[in-house]
């Protein structure tokens, strides 16, 4: 039986919550630590975008759109698991109801369409 992705992000939010806490850190410098590997996660993305388009003339088509998927994983996993560590157990739900929050501002809601206004995401 598969772990629960939910499962899996506590696990690593956790060990990475034990690691910097044995060197000293308080919570928010955690927190803020974390958010600054989310930034090197995008710019790996964008990196892995300039590879598959070859527009780096240096490098020519260094990367698959294959890495570029992986990249954006990479991405997403490190976002929930700055997201649990900031909430820890509550994180779950906070994110389903962000989600539900945003989505709602695209996608149908009883059969109604909700068009973003211009310049709203």
């Amino acid at each position: 039986m598969e772990t629960p992705p939910w499962d899996v992000v506590g696990r690593l939010a956790d060990l990475f919550t034990d690691l910097d806490t044995a060197r000293g850190l308080s919570p928010e410098q955690q927190w803020t630590l974390q958010v600054v590997k989310l930034s090197e996660e995008v710019g790996e993305t964008a990196q892995a975008v300039i590879g598959a388009w070859g527009t780096n003339p240096r490098k020519g088509r260094s990367h698959t759109w294959r890495h570029v998927q992986e990249e954006v994983a990479d991405t997403a996993i490190t976002s929930l698991v700055a997201l649990y560590r900031m909430l820890g157990d509550e994180a779950p739900a906070f994110f389903a109801a962000v989600l539900a929050r945003k989505s709602a501002k695209f996608l149908p809601q009883d059969g109604v369409p909700s068009a973003p206004a211009v310049g709203e995401r």
